[in-house]
């Protein structure tokens, strides 16, 4: 997992990093669709020929292993789609938004616009237009992400992590660096 994830965006300029994250932060919100689900992580051919969504494998999702490796004093908030007027007013040092496809395997996978589905966009909208942000990306393959890039302070490609989200914190907080590369350009269009 560590060496897989790509890093797409860190900070709103070169000279200001956002990633490696703060461990000892006093509060941070963590949303989307896949912060809690292995199901997601997991992807198609998991368990069953479309994988599944929720919980019924063994792991530790990015929600887990984000508790797990956090100061025990660092209180962390999960909403799976929280609305904005919720995210301003709360002192969140920043957020941690997971989005991405749900499983699929092969024909039933086929999209023709690309977009984030699941309500993400939204979810991305309404969480880093007024908190700093890290966006991470659970899918197959890329997808389009241009019309956020501007609102998010960083911006990873995990993949599919499968059971080990554990793999993903690791690295966005900084324990091991960043490794993984595009093998193609990211698309800007469809």
């Amino acid at each position: 997992v560590r060496k897989s994830m790509v890093l797409l965006k860190n900070g709103k300029s070169t000279n200001n990093p956002f990633l490696p994250l703060d461990k000892n932060a006093s509060k941070i919100l963590v949303a989307g669709t896949h912060s809690d689900n292995l199901g997601y992580q997991c992807g198609g051919w998991t368990l069953e020929w479309q994988g599944l969504s929720g919980n019924s494998t063994i792991g530790t999702t990015i929600l887990e292993a984000i508790k797990l490796v956090v100061s025990p004093s660092t209180k962390v908030v999960y909403q799976k789609n929280p609305d904005a007027d919720y995210v301003k007013g709360q002192g969140f040092s920043y957020a941690i938004v997971v989005v991405g496809e749900p499983p699929y395997a092969e024909y039933f996978g086929d999209n023709l616009n690309l977009t984030i589905p699941l309500g993400g966009g939204d979810t991305i909208k309404n969480v880093c237009g007024s908190l700093k942000c890290l966006v991470i990306l659970i899918s197959g393959r890329p997808l389009v992400i241009k019309p956020y890039l501007p609102l998010v302070d960083a911006f990873v490609a995990a993949w599919l992590p499968g059971t080990e989200g554990q793999g993903v914190t690791d690295v966005i907080f900084g324990d091991y660096g960043f490794q993984g590369k595009l093998p193609r350009t990211w698309f800007k269009s469809v």
